[in-house]
């Protein structure tokens, strides 16, 4: 009975007048912007693989082509043979490490987990330009040990791709662990049970789903990654590549439709399963406990060693980066220098000031249609909110590279007034934003479900219409949470490289697609410059960011 009458009280309470069109409103501006800049794209890549780039009819040509294509059947084993070592290798290093910094007593975790979430900071691309200044055939390594290691190509998309992911599944499987509840680790030490069971029969049950959730994760971030198969991919085609190759390359648009919905199976097929993995990890007991962190002198000195070497080594790559941008030459003539900086090209930073400006518009105009959907789903019940709830987070799914090419053949048609809008920054800001959409939404609507009815009954009880709820205690509440995702979302757009490769104009080139660019034309220490200025300012958002989770967990829940 309570249930039912907070629910009236809920639907009753802004339901008549302006405050009825305002809250329909609220669903319907997002629920468009999601039909247009999200549905759209995604119908266009089916139906764009269904008119073959020849004879322009419509048919199953591609497709056949397709399974004719050997070179595509090469880059579809070589994506999953692939992804299958990078998730091996970031499952295992992953679970080492979030042991080693959540239940051991190991030396240095705040640093070591500093250094680990470096990578997040950079694109993709950036990780494949450090390894080769580090261990590439002109690399550090190689010039101090007189050989010349050849990077490019499947060891060195697997080490790259896995310093990509690896961030990821520590932070997933850390989650996991925190879950922990000393009673049962008390209860199997009184039935006299060893480390060892303890670990099988307690720790593993409550962390495999966990463990699953990461490895799926990393295996879809494996195989729709293009950045790192851009730098030092070299001859190992993968289905990213190919997609790229086929519509820049060849401009057979209706093959690169038909490797993206190959590209999509897998991609879908494992944010499901994460999903359900992530369902079954549940929460733990309210009442839980962490267990104590007890020191072993073995386990902690060996988990502590795997889990520094890992961060010495990320922290190296990032940092081989950052000092390659100051040097003449690298790593020939190590001579300190700012001329790096002084990229050769035309509007050199410009890029630079045109993805501040992207990201900064769509952490604006991002956070607020997440906050403005988020308050109307509150209030709005039926299948409408229903299937804005599931449309809300489908953009999980789709790799960014797909989407890219799905607002090509929407934005790019000829006849339509649509085609207005590419080569715009509105594309890009949208891009961005609906590629990510589903964590912004996701994080609010989980830091809205917490704000107590009782606050909107008493705006309602005292005459005030939505208008004052969302000034008196939506923003109030929401604060916190509003900012973390206009940061959350301003640090993706700034670091994203596959979603706007099909959507850069010479007029609005991004600072991401120009490292690769000056990474393609031979200019390697200024593309480490242009990286290093994308690292710092990420970097601040990060600590912004860190800065505002803080707030957030000490801020009390009342509104003022």
């Amino acid at each position: 009975m309570n249930s039912i009458n907070k629910r009236t009280r809920r639907d009753g309470a802004f339901s008549q007048g302006m405050d009825a069109s305002f809250l329909q409103l609220c669903l319907w501006i997002p629920l468009v912007g999601l039909a247009l800049f999200f549905i759209a794209p995604m119908l266009a890549i089916g139906w764009r693989s269904l008119l073959q780039d020849t004879t322009q009819t419509f048919g199953w040509g591609n497709y056949a082509a397709l399974i004719r294509t050997g070179s595509l059947w090469q880059a579809t084993a070589n994506s999953l043979l692939l992804g299958l070592c990078v998730t091996a290798s970031c499952a295992l290093l992953g679970f080492i490490a979030a042991y080693a910094l959540e239940r051991s007593a190991m030396p240095g975790k705040r640093w070591a987990a500093a250094a680990l979430n470096l990578p997040l900071m950079a694109p993709s691309l950036v990780l494949s330009l450090g390894l080769l200044f580090l261990l590439g055939r002109n690399g550090l390594v190689g010039s101090w040990l007189g050989i010349r290691p050849d990077l490019y190509g499947f060891w060195g998309l697997l080490i790259a791709n896995t310093l990509y992911g690896l961030p990821f599944a520590i932070l997933i499987m850390r989650s996991a662990l925190r879950h922990g509840d000393a009673r049962l680790y008390e209860a199997a030490q009184t039935l006299g049970a060893n480390g060892w069971q303890q670990f099988r029969d307690v720790t593993w049950p409550q962390v495999r789903y966990g463990v699953l959730s990461a490895i799926f994760v990393v295996f879809t971030m494996t195989i729709t990654d293009f950045g790192n198969a851009a730098v030092i991919g070299g001859n190992y085609n993968v289905l990213a590549s190919e997609i790229y190759n086929q519509v820049s390359g060849q401009m057979r648009f209706g093959m690169g439709a038909v490797v993206g919905i190959a590209l999509l199976f897998p991609a879908v097929l494992s944010v499901l399963i994460e999903r359900f993995a992530r369902n079954r990890q549940g929460c733990g007991a309210e009442s839980a406990q962490l267990p104590p962190l007890v020191p072993n002198l073995p386990r902690d000195t060996i988990l502590g060693a795997i889990t520094w070497a890992c961060a010495l080594f990320m922290l190296a790559v990032i940092v081989v980066v950052v000092v390659a941008s100051f040097m003449k030459l690298w790593p020939y003539r190590m001579e300190p220098t700012l001329a790096n900086y002084n990229v050769n090209m035309s509007n050199a930073w410009a890029p630079l000031w045109t993805s501040l400006n992207v990201s900064l518009l769509t952490a604006l105009c991002g956070s607020m249609l997440v906050l403005v959907l988020v308050i109307a789903l509150r209030h709005a019940h039926g299948r409408l909110a229903k299937v804005a709830s599931v449309v809300s987070t489908m953009p999980v799914a789709v790799p960014g590279l797909v989407l890219g090419l799905g607002y090509v053949f929407v934005f790019n048609a000829p006849n339509t007034p649509l085609v207005a809008l590419y080569g715009s920054l509105v594309i890009l800001i949208a891009c961005n934003f609906y590629h990510y959409h589903a964590q912004a939404f996701l994080m609010m609507n989980a830091a809205a479900r917490q704000i107590p009815y009782a606050l909107e009954d008493s705006v309602a009880s005292l005459g005030g219409g939505v208008v004052h709820a969302l000034r008196d205690v939506y923003i109030p509440w929401l604060r916190v949470t509003l900012a973390s995702v206009a940061v959350f979302l301003f640090m993706m757009s700034m670091v994203t490289l596959s979603a706007i490769i099909f959507l850069v104009t010479p007029a609005n080139m991004l600072a991401a697609v120009t490292v690769m660019r000056l990474d393609e034309a031979g200019f390697t220490t200024q593309a480490a410059a242009y990286s290093s200025c994308i690292m710092g300012i990420v970097g601040l958002c990060t600590v912004l960011m860190r800065w505002l989770q803080n707030q957030r967990t000490t801020a009390p829940h009342t509104a003022p």
